[in-house]
């Protein structure tokens, strides 16, 4: 198995797919790697869906050298990765091979020599090679001016590295887009050659398309301030909350979209110290607003309560008229201090000490309250601040282009109030939409709004059905015009929001009822619900790109027992255009590798499904009895089953040393109902354990040669949480435990990510739900692992356990590394150690062998 996980993809047929559009002959041609040293070139034509062999890259070698013979003592080329320069109809393939020009016919079948001067112009075209979007809280506007002479289409390059069009800019046309500080956008040419990549940094940056060379990137007059968000803490922290996708994409001028033109138009405030006419000048002094008429120089102090526990922080939105301000009246979050001792720096000998302001549930956090100043009387308008008097978070401010008021998004600090909310410059206050749950609100995972600006209206994803949906708001009188998706399936990521076709681009799971829930599948709708269009079919789990001319999209889907399969459909509606190729796994099946089985039992509830995997050794004996050890993480923010084709894992690596390994998603996940997910509610410890338990009874039923009389767990953060827990709480089932850097009690936990799940106030819940309350009822074998210099996860957290295991008289084991961060139990020395752990205490022998710690 070592050599399964050095070469992985490499023993792999079939699935090395690199496309290339052509829109002028509606088609697209590939080349596909066949086998280890060669490679295969397809002509599709896409009105037809016939797919068309070009050549293999040997025979392109023979041809090539027979017609030029000298080729024959090229050692640097084998055929594989030659660019094909399409023209003509019907088509022909131009390509070069060192200094000589060739040229194939698709009728012929033959390849001939060219001249340079009949060899098509490509002086011009280059390849940009990809990067992925950093994380940003910042919102930033990039305006792009295609100055080309010919459409440009934008791609947002997400933080994996997948690209995702944001539509197209026509010639001597402008786009604004709304994005994050960090986010990366890809400029492409309707031909699908990658012109530039442009990274955001900062508000209103201007970026023309003047040449095929690149972008000019032109530095405004003043970098402003954007008004921040205001959000304690960073989700961004826990690598497995997704980053949050840029807004979509809208021309800033739209005239052929239907509009209620008698409604006032809303846009998005930014912060500004100056007044839009140019006439006043806000500032803050000894906390405090003083506005300044530019004309005269007269100050105009503000009569309004503040002081360094209650200031005003600079941020300013003046109102379009300029004769009202909004200013964000501040009181500060308190300081906790988390100390961190490095006892072994590499740079002295003695130790060192860090500290982080770290804040955790409960504590006191900054909270914003906007205050409503009448400019022309130099007064504070008096607001019943009732609708969002606790705020979390308040986000997306925007004034009526008419000044008659101002809006903003309030998360209400626990997270099970979600407000639009509209002060008025006459006073008075109103509730524009309103989401209340009686448990939380997914506002890090699930939560999604857009606004039409032109039309006043909002798109609003809610669970309110029992199911992640989107609903279309009237602005203007706060009424629910129609639920846009509905169905026992969830939306899982808005990807687009077309304002001018009112369409919706989104991914969905379940939305095929007879397939893996938890597999992706893209879709789009119109804004009143009708003309859903599910774009992609195969059972699998799917990631795409859409064709230069967004008619065409490139499917590629897998399941973790099936390889990746490519196809080409239509975007309009779905249908099937052709299947590209079937990923080949024959040589990886030859070295005794094992196909992960997908296996589903009845929950907790005797009706519901809970979806896992089953990863064997490669020297399987079905006669034989093995230890299972489940690879656990219950963290409520995602589901962590596999559902994509991968030839290597650690997982599959322990199953070497004598194990059977499962991954299983309990109740309490994401992904599924409401009802599913609710379950996780104030109630972490309960990790899904009920469901668990049913599977594995059932997968050995299934699957006779899993002895559940020797049983283990693993997982770090909240999986290490989960994994103690499993010995602590469930330890009839469970014996051998290895809890890598666990959130162990939640009150000592980031104040963001432990709020959101077990609430706010802090109550009994969070005692109740603490490994340090639970250490007394260990059984079994416990393993605790933990990095002296963890900043996601406070390292006392494990200590306390520790702590708690002593006071109780319990053995267990403890690994503290040096210097180590988060998760430093999937190092190679932790992989290590860990297997070990299992070895000696689920097979009773001392290992002999070190375990592969993977790639």
């Amino acid at each position: 198995m070592d050599r399964i996980d050095r070469l992985g993809p490499q023993l792999l047929d079939r699935v090395q797919l690199t496309p290339h559009w052509v829109p002028e002959h509606d088609a697209l041609w590939y080349e596909v790697q066949s086998s280890p040293l060669a490679s295969e070139y397809f002509w599709v034509d896409l009105k037809s869906g016939n797919k068309t062999r070009l050549f293999e890259s040997s025979q392109l070698v023979q041809w090539a050298t027979d017609l030029v013979p000298s080729l024959a003592d090229a050692k640097d080329w084998d055929g594989r990765g030659v660019k094909l320069v399409v023209r003509d109809s019907p088509p022909k393939f131009f390509l070069r091979l060192r200094e000589h020009h060739f040229v194939f016919g698709l009728e012929s079948g033959t390849l001939s020599i060219t001249s340079a001067e009949a060899f098509p112009n490509q002086a011009n075209e280059r390849s940009v090679e990809l990067k992925p979007s950093g994380g940003g809280d910042q919102q930033v506007n990039l305006e792009f001016k295609n100055e080309l002479g010919v459409a440009i289409e934008l791609v947002w390059v997400d933080t994996q590295g997948r690209p995702h069009s944001y539509g197209v800019v026509e010639a001597g046309q402008a786009n604004d887009m709304s994005t994050y500080r960090g986010h990366v956008w890809l400029v492409r040419s309707r031909a699908g050659l990658n012109l530039a990549l442009v990274e955001a940094e900062y508000d209103d940056q201007e970026l023309k398309i003047t040449s095929e060379a690149g972008v000019e990137v032109i530095v405004p007059r003043s970098l402003r301030r954007q008004g921040d968000y205001y959000r304690q803490g960073n989700p961004k922290l826990d690598a497995s909350i997704p980053e949050a996708a840029p807004e979509s994409s809208k021309n800033s001028v739209v005239t052929d979209s239907p509009r209620a033109t008698t409604r006032p138009v809303v846009r998005p405030a930014r912060s500004r110290t100056r007044s839009p006419n140019d006439a006043w000048e806000a500032e803050t002094r000894d906390h405090r607003i003083v506005l300044r008429h530019l004309a005269t120089a007269r100050e105009v102090p503000i009569d309004a309560p503040a002081d360094s526990e209650n200031f005003f922080n600079g941020q300013f939105f003046w109102s379009p008229d300029s004769k009202f301000l909004i200013a964000m009246q501040e009181q500060p979050a308190q300081t906790r201090e988390v100390f961190l001792i490095e006892s072994s720096p590499s740079d002295q000998l003695q130790p060192k000490l860090h500290q982080m302001n770290y804040l955790k549930p409960g504590d006191k956090i900054r909270q914003i309250q906007p205050r409503l100043i009448d400019v022309e009387r130099g007064t504070v308008v008096s607001l019943d601040n009732q609708l969002f008097a606790n705020p979390w978070s308040l986000d997306d401010f925007r004034w009526a282009d008419d000044s008659s008021e101002f809006s903003f998004r309030y998360n209400q600090r626990g997270h099970q109030v979600m407000r639009v909310v509209g002060l008025r410059t006459d006073g008075s206050v109103r509730l524009i939409v309103d989401e209340v749950s009686d448990t939380f609100i997914d506002y890090t995972g699930k939560f999604f709004v857009d606004y039409d600006d032109q039309s006043g209206e909002i798109i609003w994803a809610s669970q309110r059905d029992g199911w992640n949906h989107l609903y279309l708001y009237d602005r203007q009188t706060g009424a629910v015009k129609n639920q846009i998706t509905k169905g026992p399936w969830v939306v899982r990521e808005v990807q687009q929001v077309d304002f001018k076709r009112r369409r919706i681009w989104f991914t969905a799971g379940g939305i095929h009822s007879d397939q893996d829930p938890y597999q992706l599948h893209f879709c789009h709708v119109d804004f009143e619900g009708n003309d859903l269009v599910v774009m992609t079919g195969g059972d699998g789990n799917h990631e795409l790109r859409y064709s230069p001319d967004q008619r065409y999209l490139l499917a590629m889907y897998s399941r973790v027992d099936l390889p990746p399969i490519h196809e080409v459909r239509e975007v309009a509606t779905g249908r099937l255009v052709c299947e590209l190729e079937r990923g080949q796994w024959d040589r990886l099946l030859a070295t005794g590798w094992q196909v992960p089985e997908r296996f589903t039992a009845k929950g907790r509830d005797g009706q519901t499904d809970i979806y896992g995997v089953i990863y064997r050794p490669s020297n399987f004996d079905p006669t034989r009895r093995y230890p299972v050890i489940e690879y656990i993480y219950a963290g409520p923010q995602g589901a962590f089953v596999p559902k994509s084709f991968e030839v290597t894992r650690w997982e599959k690596s322990l199953c070497e040393l004598g194990f059977i390994v499962v991954q299983i998603d309990g109740m309490g996940t994401n992904h599924r109902s409401k009802a599913f997910h609710d379950v996780c509610w104030k109630n972490l410890a309960d990790g899904g354990f009920p469901d668990r338990i049913l599977w594995l009874e059932a997968a050995a039923k299934h699957e006779p040669a899993m002895d559940l009389t020797r049983v283990g767990i693993f997982g770090g953060s909240a999986g290490g949480q989960n994994a103690a827990g499993a010995v602590l709480g469930f330890g009839d089932h469970y014996h051998v435990a290895v809890a890598d850097c666990g959130c162990h009690d939640n009150r000592m936990d980031k104040i963001w990510w432990n709020e959101q799940w077990m609430g706010w106030p802090i109550d009994e819940h969070y005692a109740r739900q603490s490994n340090v309350t639970l250490a007394k009822n260990l059984k079994g074998k416990l393993f605790l692992i933990v990095g002296e210099l963890d900043r996601n996860v406070d390292p006392a957290s494990t200590m306390q356990v520790v702590d708690a295991l002593i006071k109780a008289d319990k053995d267990f084991d403890l690994l503290v590394v040096p210097g180590g961060g988060h998760g430093i139990g999937s190092s190679r020395y932790g992989h290590r150690r860990t297997a070990d752990y299992f070895v000696r205490h689920l097979w009773q022998t001392e290992p002999r062998h070190p375990v592969n710690s993977g790639p």
